[in-house]
């Protein structure tokens, strides 16, 4: 069955279902929906975790099916996560899909993870089965338009306890240029900040004022920009004022995704406004020189294997990987700079 994003947190004070799906672009909403369905599972019993990184055609769909069969050493029950980095799980991976929903595994909830599916995924076989059974909960999550913005940042401060005028709110949607995390950073800030609960055009100046002398949008820009000195001592600095790397990892994916989908319309022959323009959310206007001159920087082939590498740095952040998440960091922030590494490997892949 389908739920919206609004009905998920009621619907998880319930009994869980067997499957869930998570399916949507923004890092920052798919992250907390995925977050909210995790901790639910932990409060139920769920207390082990096994996670499938879904990346290519050849991925060994018999492992899941397997997994799903096996009874658990360390616990009564188990989360799976399924990760489908393009949402697409190919002919094998569509049928153990309705495999595992036809008969979900005892003692064990999935959760699937996938981007804003196309309209022929949409329609598959499978994507059908899971939006349709009462089995699994089906959550789309739509991103949030520049219109919606204000109303977004405002029922966020209002979670936090707190209110604003309209003037700080127009200028907080100017600073964070509809980049949800960015939003939600301020926000945060905000609730240090704010004079008892209400959010005036001042308290935003004096947010900007107390901003980390790095900051995690300034890092995104000196990577649009190539300006690569910059983007290490940013690195440094950010890691020094104890910036985690999921931060930096969610950030640093927008862009890579959002460069890679623009290479492969370029490529393609759209012009690059038009490109820009059928993103989700759109390339911003003030942003497209930025965005352009890192475009040119790389080819569609480098910014997809770019992607795969913050894969990896995801799987280094929750123990699945060896290695250091900050050092391939470094590594992928270099390359989108188009810079020759001069740090040692971090790939133990």
């Amino acid at each position: 069955m389908k739920l919206n994003s609004n009905q998920l947190s009621r619907h998880l004070n319930g009994d869980l279902l067997p499957i869930y799906v998570v399916s949507g672009d923004d890092p920052l909403l798919s992250q907390e929906a995925c977050d909210a369905i995790r901790q639910q599972a932990r409060s139920q019993g769920f207390s082990e975790r096994d996670v499938f990184h879904v990346d290519n055609q050849h991925f060994d769909w018999s492992q899941v099916l397997q997994a799903g069969n096996s009874l658990s050493l360390f616990a009564d029950k188990r989360l799976m996560e399924l990760r489908i980095a393009n949402g697409k799980p190919g002919d094998s991976g569509a049928k153990a899909i309705l495999s595992l929903l036809e008969r979900p595994p005892e003692d064990t909830l999935l959760l699937l993870i996938l981007p804003k599916l196309d309209g022929t995924t949409a329609r598959s076989k499978w994507a059908k089965a899971l939006q349709e059974s009462p089995a699994s909960g089906f959550i789309q999550l739509w991103p949030i338009e520049a219109h919606q913005l204000p109303q977004w940042i405002s029922q966020r401060l209002a979670q936090g306890g707190l209110s604003a005028t309209p003037e700080a709110i127009e200028v907080l949607c100017q600073r964070v240029e509809g980049n949800l995390l960015a939003a939600a950073q301020e926000v945060e800030k905000l609730k240090l900040l704010a004079d008892g609960t209400q959010v005036t055009l001042d308290t935003i100046q004096a947010s900007v004022g107390e901003s980390a002398r790095y900051d995690v949008f300034g890092l995104v820009d000196a990577l649009l920009a190539g300006d690569a000195e910059h983007v290490l001592r940013m690195l440094q600095g950010l890691r020094g004022e104890g910036v985690e790397p999921p931060v930096l990892l969610w950030a640093l994916s927008r862009e890579l995704r959002n460069l890679a989908s623009l290479a492969q319309l370029t490529n393609g022959g759209l012009p690059f406004d038009r490109a820009c323009s059928q993103m989700k959310p759109p390339i911003w206007d003030k942003r497209k020189p930025l965005v352009s001159r890192a475009l040119n920087r790389l080819s569609s082939d480098r910014w997809s294997a770019l992607l795969q590498d913050a894969q990896h740095i995801d799987a280094q952040i929750k123990g699945q990987a060896a290695g250091d998440p900050w050092l391939l960091l470094s590594q992928v922030c270099l390359k989108m700079c188009g810079k020759k590494l001069k740090l040692p490997s971090a790939r133990l892949y």
